[in-house]
């Protein structure tokens, strides 16, 4: 006999996007539920650094006019159109005000940034936006990967301090329907075991996508996981949310993976992955460049170039002569992900991992070598082409201009000076986005776009408004459209709940009020 809870909304997981809908909905006056399948709140949210917003008290104070009509329009022409002009409005015009709504329950930020410190030349990055609201972790320390944690905190808080009863170690895995096929519920499942069946009025999907699922990820998207991607793999997020909304009717929208580059394994090996993202030389397995290298920091477009090599792997090389300039004077593109003491941390992660770094084919993920020709053989480039195409190479930076690509002349560093050192690039991503069918309600709706009623869907399951390609020129999106999702949602349930209570509840077996 399963366990029996009721509640006015239950939220299925705690991420970044459940957390802002269990808040909402709870200062809304719903009684709420939220299912969490680990046993702490945050998700995948945990991992990073904070949301996109226009027009938050932040970004005025900081005299940064970036207004929502601004990001709308720059989006949909960076998406030339082929997203929810909707959704995505109803997104970009709450963003500024969310911002001011974690600040109210205690959220601190750092600052508003574009997404790195680039000179205005550095192409993949000219025209960022001040979106970036960084968060300030709680021990005052400077921001970096995790820093969302505190933010994430703070919203737990929240809902507690308003009554959410968080369901943890609890997973949630179908949806209840009536007799009519309306959604009445959820099946949950405790990790010992004991079945939980939760009624209620409303039900919002939050959990996050299927970024753990390799078997999913390959059926729908094409990746082998651990062979031609290294994404992160956030346990948990394993497609519970995505069965179970379309087995009650939920339509199909492409599902997509926010395409970059990275290491396997790569949180462990930081300082490595760090110091091989510049503008040295980069490479397929032919030797041959691929792209402007001033453009590396834009991780999705490096991502993309590299799921269209052969092999689905690029390279990045650098002589001893750019790692002693790098260490004496910091790196020429700095990152607001990896540490500031970059290249002092080097040499100890490089000799540790020197010889025991490999992908999951057994390949060396990192090589040095006295002679490019020996580099080339370690990693499985063309010792030929890699030679011959280096010589080009260096002879386009003697004469300070790149005849290929247009690279920025101060970036043309000839390779000449052994060691060489050389690091394998992999397509990465962060997870998955989108599969759920919403309207700009974050009500979930079939294929011919009917609401589905009393189900929500919100964050990365029903995130399809960056068509192809992640827009890293407004930064801290993902997290500003789970955050904004999630509240809308929120909201919309709680409003819908208060109104059933006022009017009495619609029956859609025979359509009247009861």
């Amino acid at each position: 006999m399963a366990e029996q809870m009721e509640a006015d909304v239950v939220v299925v997981a705690a991420g970044l996007s459940g957390l802002a809908a269990s808040v909402a909905a709870a200062e809304n006056g719903a009684k709420v539920i939220t299912l969490e399948k680990a046993s702490n709140t945050g998700g995948a949210a945990n991992m990073g650094m904070g949301p996109c917003g226009a027009g938050s008290r932040l970004q005025h104070e900081s005299m940064i006019e970036v207004t929502p009509g601004e990001l709308f329009r720059r989006h949909m022409f960076y998406t030339h159109y082929q997203v929810d002009p909707r959704l995505v409005r109803a997104y970009y015009w709450k963003s500024g005000d969310t911002i001011n709504w974690l600040e109210d329950m205690g959220v601190k930020f750092h600052s508003v940034r574009p997404a790195f410190r680039a000179r205005e030349r550095t192409r993949a990055y000219a025209d960022g936006e001040y979106t970036w609201h960084v968060v300030q972790p709680e021990d005052g320390s400077m921001p970096g990967p995790r820093a969302a944690t505190t933010m994430t905190k703070r919203m737990t808080e929240r809902a507690q301090s308003l009554g959410v009863d968080f369901q943890f170690n609890t997973s949630g895995k179908h949806l209840m329907t009536d007799e009519n096929g309306v959604v009445c519920g959820v099946k949950a499942v405790r990790e010992d075991g004991t079945e939980v069946e939760i009624s209620c009025k409303k039900v919002i999907v939050a959990t996050g996508g299927f970024g753990h699922n390799a078997q999913m990820i390959k059926d729908k998207i094409g990746f082998d996981w651990g062979k031609n991607l290294y994404s992160f793999a956030v346990p948990g997020m394993d497609g519970d949310g995505f069965n179970m909304c379309h087995e009650v009717g939920a339509g199909q929208t492409p599902v997509t993976m926010e395409m970059m580059y990275q290491l396997p394994d790569n949180m462990n090996h930081f300082y490595v992955e760090g110091a091989f993202r510049q503008p040295c030389y980069w490479c397929d397995v032919t030797g041959e460049r691929f792209m402007p290298e001033d453009d590396i920091y834009n991780t999705t477009f490096v991502g993309n170039a590299i799921n269209h090599l052969p092999g689905h792997k690029g390279f990045a090389i650098f002589d001893a002569g750019l790692l002693k300039h790098w260490k004496k004077d910091g790196p020429d593109i700095k990152s607001h992900v990896h540490p500031e003491d970059l290249y002092e941390g080097f040499d100890e992660q490089w000799e540790r991992d020197l010889h025991t770094y490999k992908d999951g084919y057994g390949n060396p993920v990192i090589a040095q070598a006295d002679t490019l020709e020996e580099l080339a053989e370690i990693m499985g480039i063309d010792p030929e082409g890699l030679v011959k195409n280096v010589a080009e190479y260096n002879e386009m930076c003697h004469n300070h201009f790149d005849d290929k690509f247009e690279k920025e002349h101060e970036f043309m560093v000839p390779l000449e000076n052994g060691p060489f050192y050389c690091c394998a690039q992999y397509v990465g991503a962060y997870g998955t986005l989108g599969g759920v069918k919403i309207n700009d309600r974050m009500e979930v709706v079939d294929d011919d776009s009917h609401v589905i009623p009393n189900l929500y869907c919100v964050g990365t399951d029903a995130c399809t408004i960056y068509g192809d390609s992640y827009n890293y020129a407004i930064p801290g999106n993902t997290m500003g459209f789970c955050l904004n999702s999630g509240r809308i949602a929120g909201e919309n349930a709680a409003a819908a709940v208060a109104e059933s209570a006022d009017f009495g509840d619609f029956d859609e077996g025979d359509g009247d009020w009861d």
